[in-house]
Order: C-alpha cells, then sequence, then structure tokens
C-alpha cells in the first residue's frame, strides 16, 4: 500500500495557504477534488481513493493533488470563496510545479474550477476527465432542492451523501461520512454549491478533449443538466456508468484509461511488473453495448435524387446521428455511408439513444421532403477493441439484428432485454433467427418507443 505523499504549502496570487502533493513521476495528472472529499492526508486512507491513486502511480503518472481554500489542510477561511479564487487556487499549484501541459481530472464539485481553468488556459491543458460534474442546474431539480436542503445538518447531510454515492450497503458508510465531516464544513459547502451557479458559458468555451463520465446511481444529479453540459463543451464525450461509485470502478478506470492513453504512450512499460498489472487494468476491453444504425431504402433514394441531393440527405442523417450519440454518451467508432456503428458503456444510455435516434429521425420525416427511416439494432457484450475499431461475435451480432429490424424499428436479442427489464421499456416479442455464422437461435424482441417518455 502507498503511503500518503508529503502535504506541501504553497500561497496564491491572493494570499492563500494551499496544501498539495505530488506522488510519482511521469506525464502530470492535477486532480481537483470535491471539497468535502479533499484532504491530501486522510484521503489515503480511504480505500476507494487510495486504489485509484494508485492506478494511476502504475499507469506512470505523477499524480498532483490539493485541497483548494476552505477545505483540507489548506486556510479554512471561507470569505473568499468563489470561481474566480478557486481558480487561483488552481494556477497556484500548476505555476508552482511548473506544469507546461497536464491532464485535468475534476469530481463532482471540482468540476467548475477545472472547466473554468481549461477555458482560460487551453494551451495548459491536454485532456480533461470530469466525474460526476455538478451544475447548477442539478439544484432546480426537485431532487436536487430536497438533497441540497438538509445541508444545515451536516451530519445528516454526508451521511445521505455517502449512502447515494456508494450505495446505502456500503460498509465504510460512517467512517466515510466523517472523512468528509473532516474535509469541509457545511457553511463552507454552502459557498461552493454557489460556485456552480457563476460557470455560465464557460462550457463553450473549452476546447479541449474531454470525457465526462456519469454513474446513474448519482439521483441527487439529474441526466439532462448533464448531457447539456456534455453538448455544451466542443469537444466532450459522455460515459454512462449504471449503479452508483461504489460500482463499477473498474468501468471507470478502462473509460478513463483509454481516453488518456495518448498521454501515457510508453509509460505504463517502465512500472515494475508486480505493478502493470493495475495499469492494463485501464486498457482492457469491457462490457460494452455495440448499436447498429441503416437507412432504410437507401439504394432506392441514391437512385431516385441522383449523388448531389442524396448526399444532402445523408449529411442531414449523420447531423442528427452524431449529435443523438454525443448525447447520450455514445462512441461513433464508424460510418458506413448509409449507417452508423457505435459503443456505449452502459446498455441504458444505448436504449436512450436509440429511441432518441428514432424519435428524432420520425421528426425529421414530418418536416422535410425527404423521408429519412432508420433500423437500429443492440447487442451487449465483450468486444475487441483494436485500433479504434470493435471486432468480435459481440459486433458482428449487433449487425445481424439490425438487418432483421424494419423502418422505424429497435431490435434486441433476449440478453438485452434482460439487462433493461425494470427500467420503463416496453418490448414486444418478434420471435427467434439464426443469424449467419451462428450455431443457435437468437430470441429477439422490438422496443415500443413511442410509448416511451
Amino acid at each position: 500500500m502507498t503511503a500518503a505523499p508529503r502535504a506541501q504549502y504553497l500561497k496564491t496570487s491572493d494570499g492563500v495557504n494551499i496544501a498539495y502533493s505530488v506522488a510519482g513521476q511521469g506525464p502530470p495528472i492535477v486532480h481537483v477534488a470535491s471539497p468535502a472529499q479533499s484532504h491530501v492526508q486522510l484521503e489515503w486512507d480511504q480505500p476507494i481513493y487510495r486504489d485509484g491513486f494508485e492506478g494511476w502511480l502504475a499507469a506512470g503518472l505523477m499524480l498532483v493533488r490539493y485541497d483548494t481554500r476552505g477545505s483540507g489542510l489548506s486556510d479554512r477561511s471561507t470569505a473568499n470563496i468563489s470561481l474566480r479564487t478557486l481558480v487561483y487556487d488552481l494556477e497556484a499549484v500548476v505555476n508552482k510545479l511548473q506544469l507546461d501541459r497536464f491532464i485535468l481530472l475534476a469530481v463532482e464539485f471540482g468540476a467548475p474550477a477545472a472547466i473554468a481553468y481549461a477555458a482560460q488556459h487551453p494551451a495548459k491543458v491536454s485532456r480533461i476527465v470530469l466525474i460526476n460534474p455538478v451544475t447548477v442546474a442539478d439544484f432546480a431539480t426537485r431532487r436536487g432542492q430536497v438533497f441540497f436542503s438538509t445541508i444545515d445538518d451536516w451530519e445528516l447531510f454526508t451521511e445521505t451523501a455517502t449512502a447515494l454515492a456508494f450505495g446505502f450497503g456500503f460498509e465504510g458508510a460512517r467512517q466515510f461520512a466523517a472523512f468528509s465531516q473532516a474535509c469541509v464544513t457545511g457553511e463552507a459547502m454552502t459557498k461552493f454549491l454557489a460556485v456552480a451557479g457563476e460557470v455560465g458559458d464557460l462550457p463553450g468555451q473549452v476546447t479541449t478533449p474531454t470525457l465526462v463520465v456519469r454513474y446513474t446511481g448519482h439521483t441527487w444529479l439529474a441526466m439532462e443538466p448533464t448531457r447539456a453540459l456534455v453538448a455544451d463543451l466542443k469537444n466532450a464525450e459522455l460515459v454512462v456508468i449504471e449503479n452508483t461509485s461504489g460500482n463499477n470502478m473498474d468501468q471507470q478506470a478502462r473509460a478513463i484509461g483509454r481516453f488518456v492513453a495518448p498521454e501515457l504512450a510508453g509509460t505504463a512499460a517502465a512500472a515494475p511488473r508486480e505493478r502493470r498489472s493495475v495499469a492494463r487494468a485501464a486498457y482492457q476491453s469491457s462490457v460494452r453495448t455495440v448499436l447498429f444504425t441503416d437507412i432504410v431504402g437507401h439504394t432506392e433514394m441514391m437512385s431516385r435524387l441522383g449523388d448531389t441531393k442524396g448526399r444532402d440527405v445523408l449529411r442531414e442523417h449523420e447531423r442528427i446521428t452524431r449529435a443523438t450519440l454525443k448525447q447520450h454518451g455514445g462512441a461513433e467508432v464508424k460510418t458506413m455511408g448509409d449507417g452508423f456503428m457505435a459503443s456505449f458503456g452502459g446498455v441504458t444510455s444505448a436504449m436512450e439513444c436509440a429511441i432518441a435516434l428514432q424519435r428524432a429521425f420520425a421528426a425529421h420525416t414530418e418536416s422535410m421532403p425527404e423521408p429519412l427511416h432508420v433500423r437500429v439494432g443492440l447487442n451487449a457484450g465483450e468486444p475487441i477493441e483494436e485500433d479504434g475499431d470493435l471486432f468480435g461475435a459481440t459486433v458482428i451480432l449487433a449487425s445481424r439484428i439490425a438487418a432483421k429490424a424494419g423502418a422505424g424499428e429497435i431490435l434486441v436479442p433476449d440478453t438485452v432485454r434482460g439487462l433493461l427489464l425494470g427500467k420503463g421499456f416496453v418490448f414486444g416479442g418478434r420471435g427467434e433467427f439464426v443469424p449467419k455464422g451462428f450455431d443457435e437461435a437468437v430470441k429477439l424482441w422490438d422496443v415500443s418507443w413511442q410509448e416511451q417518455e
């Protein structure tokens, strides 16, 4: 187990003492924690954080951690907490360590400062990772209003937040809540809540490649504000992970590992053998949901319209598909001219995207002279990932299923239907078929997307 690195201090441009720590060697990653989970010494006693930190070190990174003003071992005054001063804290750390370029990782309430810094210093940040970023819109939802109404009772608030973040069966809930209480006061946390409202249009100024990781089990955060944030960021993708942060941490590690891999080229190999297996976990393939789309009647349309007008229709198809994939965290694998192949970290987000696609094309067909009807097929499994493409039986079956769908239909196998039971989707049986190249019959279901709300 790695010991907590030595806590050091620096002074910001406005005279605030900030605690920070540095561990490891290699390309730097600067971690902007949420204030309620920020303590450069005590956080190493929390297994869920320590394991993540050790994973970064095993991958050959230099991990930079700091406590923003008002939290952890830094000055605890709450008089000067604002988005501007939180950026001062991050600037001071970067300047102290003379970092020319680095990966920026921010969690929950750390996201506003990371977004503001990246907007102001685009040349400094190579990639951004935002985990469960908090936006001002989250406070306006019914769940958000109920959740944050308890913040005056800081003990109750931290215990509730711990249960929501890690699950009500989390054995270390009381210990983790006590850790949060040691990181920040309720008075200071109220100030940090207000900071989210200062972000404004800054996301639209961020051009750095950004990965947004969102856990569905964090029910006090609404999905729509997260999607809106991803849409505002100029170069962002969304990975939706089922359940809470206490589960599927390996899926988070793989998603982030794939995203930051270009920054780590050649570094993991230098790690000692006993640590390389930890680093490799970030690059291994995981369970993915593969989605195929295809325009129905594409050949006939091109013959009827001709190349120029037909291509105009295809561009509209591509625009709609790519915008919808981005909104739902889908990663475009490739386009085949009249269709797309995409992958998702969660089956729920893949199905929501499939429904959104059919709705978007239905709306387009109602308002445009040339109709666009697509078929959609999904499958879930462990595809082989190589050079940005996906291969294997999971992908082939998804393609075969899509080919069985008709105009405006979404088809899934029985395995995907089982994963989606109880989540509000309406299925209808479509019988069985034996896909080409497979020995066993596959039971198919269609999704009544017109009935989904």
